[in-house]
């Protein structure tokens, strides 16, 4: 049975959308769902009721959702999840929390910086560069998820000139050409949504050879003065709404344009005109979209307490023996829309770190044997199970030295292997 997680993740996009604030900006809300939903089974009393409510579901069944999607990667989009710890943070509970992440996790020990710039590249198709954490000799664990996409439309977008985007629109006088929905392929309608009013809706899809998936890009503008998260979260009603829609009809939200007064808005421009139609009633609707290209390069600090970092790192915490570690959140994205496709990408991150001691002083030896001086070879012997054998603790060599020799010439240059 595969568990719905659209509502909570868009839920959880609201808690993202409304931190990063109205500025221009691309995140992808299920890659930072994805890492607290492995966290979540981990965390217990408190924590546990918090990160519930911060994911939208109980933590038993944000894992096994999941652990469904990266089971069963879709062919548009691209996963990747990976949970690295240094060798001497390993724990009995890290351990056991470890055995319990998806099969497709990557894990074992954490990778310098370049690594996970390379894990970055390789999991977004390129699209992301680098990772967004700074990898210090504190950092002691990291739990990371990448998505990424790159389609074509199937239908590829018309030229018009910016012109059309209407004498309301700013971008008109900025820009010299936008896109128009071309004559089919496209979805475009107005619809009356619960958080943003009446709103003008388009949902482009990807080409694919895929007949059970594909990827639907919906773009949603509302009134001018409805706030920034409320035009959000019409988009994800939308979004579901055009999903659950066989790909050639319209939701049933949406408005008929007879239902509308004539004449141009901020909006739409709505006219009238005689036609030849066979549409039942005598009266046919048709409608387009035009919108700009757009492209936009994001990166989002995790740690406000809303979006439910906190609490992991408190899980991460009790794991590792040491609560209170210091931590850090990031995720960076990427998207771009043009004429012909879509391509995003994000890279979600969390690390947790052993604090900065206070400052002290230190004092650093560098022992010289500069004078005759005692050399022991003593044999271990420890086989399975524990016990010690015959061996062990046995001196097998002894001597003093009070001869030193030159270094030999032939080991004054380095030696690599394969020389």
């Amino acid at each position: 049975m595969t568990t719905d997680i659209s509502t909570p993740v868009a839920h959880y996009a609201d808690r993202l959308h409304a931190v990063i604030g109205d500025r221009h900006h691309v995140a992808s809300p299920l890659g930072a769902w994805l890492l607290l939903a492995l966290a979540a089974p981990a965390a217990t009393g408190p924590t546990r009721a918090a990160l519930e409510e911060v994911i939208g579901t109980d933590a038993v069944t944000a894992a096994e959702a999941a652990r469904a999607l990266l089971a069963e990667p879709h062919p548009l989009v691209p996963s990747a999840t990976a949970f690295w710890h240094r060798p001497e943070a390993g724990t009995a509970g890290l351990d056991g929390w470890r055995a319990t992440l998806p099969g497709p996790t990557a894990t074992g020990p954490l990778p310098d910086q370049a690594g996970l710039d390379a894990w970055a590249r390789e999991h977004t198709l390129g699209l992301i560069e680098a990772f967004p954490l700074a990898v210090t000799p504190q950092v002691l664990l990291v739990l990371a998820s990448a998505l990424a996409t790159r389609v074509s439309w199937a239908d590829p977008f018309e030229v018009a000139p910016a012109g059309a985007l209407g004498s309301h629109s700013a971008w008109a006088g900025r820009l010299s050409r936008v896109l128009r929905s071309p004559g089919h392929g496209h979805r475009c309608w107005i619809a009356d949504t619960a958080w943003a009013g009446t709103v003008a809706v388009h949902a482009a899809p990807a080409r694919t050879a895929h007949r059970a998936a594909g990827l639907l890009v919906v773009s949603v503008a509302a009134a001018p003065d409805v706030p920034a998260g409320y035009v959000l979260a019409a988009a994800h009603e939308m979004a579901s709404a055009a999903a659950g829609t066989p790909e050639r009809d319209l939701p049933a939200q949406r408005r008929s344009l007879f239902d509308l007064p004539l004449g141009e808005g901020p909006l739409w421009t709505l006219r009238e005109e005689d036609t030849y139609t066979y549409a039942p009633d005598g009266r046919e609707e048709r409608t387009s979209a035009v919108l700009p290209c757009w492209s936009a390069r994001s990166q989002h600090d995790l740690t406000a307490p809303g979006l439910g970092f906190p609490d992991v790192a408190g899980v991460f915490g009790e794991l590792l023996e040491s609560p209170g570690l210091d931590f850090d959140a990031a995720q960076t994205a990427m998207a771009r829309y043009g004429r012909y496709g879509f391509e995003a990408a994000a890279v979600t991150a969390l690390g947790s770190a052993v604090s900065v001691p206070p400052e002290g002083v230190a004092r650093i030896a560098e022992l010289r044997f500069g004078h005759p001086y005692a050399v022991v070879a003593v044999a271990t012997d420890r086989p399975a199970g524990g016990a010690t054998g015959p061996w062990h603790g046995v001196p097998v060599f002894s001597a003093w030295v009070a001869d030193p020799e030159e270094l030999p010439e032939a080991d004054v240059a380095d030696r690599y292997e394969g020389r």
